[in-house]
């Protein structure tokens, strides 16, 4: 018997023969991003510095490309695969060999997440005050700025012009806060500036995009419990972090990675996503428009909670927020 079109789709999912490329997916959100968009049947590249032959100035040797590509193949069945491919984005050439592999072997891309970061090991978010700019080390502080901003223009400047090849392109910038959220000052300016960037590259790449049919958005997870916010800010792990909650309380409203890999799995899969074209958007408050929920059935809000409750001095209170 002859299978429908939608018979097809519901055993491979929605995103069965899209091509997305998640580059920063060694970890944390961009490991969950690669693999609920295979899970959702999607082929994704997966790149980033760290394979299990050579370690990034991150210095964490557990979470490699290859272990990401893995994970979006045991997600993905017989729908999507995992495919690793080391680049080191700040290097044009290596960036541009990558597109240049997913053009001839896929000849298309439909799905570019560009989670682009690194940058925490030369901040100092435990100190009792951040510095002022003229006392941050210099090196360290253009450093940031490579690897939060220069790295995600690099990659889209490469791998754009196959992305608008076709109609429907799905450009996802990540960031760390909503649009509101980061209308406040975030010391260090370095950080700063890096988190901010992203929601204005979507500006305007709302417009470029735009006029090929593709859509630009910038997506933040919420206090992220990540693998090295779990081990080496808390010591805690996945099981047993609501632990952590004792030494900051305002973790009660924290989130996995897999949240935000929901969300953006979901606006790929979503036809009328250039509705959101240009946009800020939160996992929170994606949430809510699609109806996905953390992996404990839960669905945190956290950059409203952050705002309305951690900001205001209010004492920890999660209530109405997940």
């Amino acid at each position: 018997m002859e299978r429908t079109e939608s018979a097809v789709r519901a055993n491979t999912g929605p995103l069965a023969g899209r091509i997305a490329l998640v580059a920063g997916a060694t970890r944390g959100a961009g490991r969950a991003m690669a693999v609920e968009l295979g899970r959702a049947g999607a082929t994704v590249y997966v790149t980033g510095r760290t394979t299990r032959d050579h370690v990034s100035e991150v210095g964490r040797s557990t979470e490699t490309i290859e272990g990401t590509a893995e994970l979006v193949d045991e997600a993905a069945g017989a729908a999507g695969r995992g495919i690793a491919v080391p680049t080191d984005h700040l290097e044009p050439e290596q960036v541009r060999a990558l597109v240049d592999r997913i053009d001839k072997e896929q000849g298309r891309l439909d799905v570019l997440v560009n989670d682009l970061w690194g940058g925490d090991v030369h901040l100092d978010f435990t100190a009792e005050k951040q510095p002022d700019l003229w006392e941050m080390d210099l090196g360290k502080g253009l450093r940031v700025m490579r690897l939060g901003i220069e790295s995600h223009l690099v990659t889209s400047h490469c791998a754009l012009p196959l992305l608008v090849r076709n109609p429907g392109g799905l450009l996802v910038e990540v960031t760390d806060g909503t649009e509101e959220y980061n209308r406040r000052y975030r010391k260090p300016l370095f950080y700063d500036l890096a988190k901010a960037a992203p929601i204005r590259m979507v500006l305007g790449l709302g417009e470029e995009l735009g006029e090929y049919g593709c859509t630009a958005v910038c997506i933040t997870p919420g206090w992220l419990r990540s693998e090295a916010m779990l081990d080496t800010a808390f010591g805690v792990t996945e099981e047993n972090w609501r632990d952590a909650c004792a030494q900051a309380p305002h973790f009660a409203i924290s989130e996995t990675p897999t949240y935000v890999g929901r969300a953006v799995a979901a606006l790929a899969a979503d036809p009328d996503v250039a509705r959101w074209n240009g946009r800020s958007l939160s996992s929170g408050g994606l949430a809510r428009e699609y109806g996905f929920t953390d992996v404990d059935g839960s669905a945190p809000d956290a950059w409203r909670y952050l705002l309305e409750v951690e900001s205001q001095g209010r004492p920890a209170d999660v209530t109405g927020y997940r």
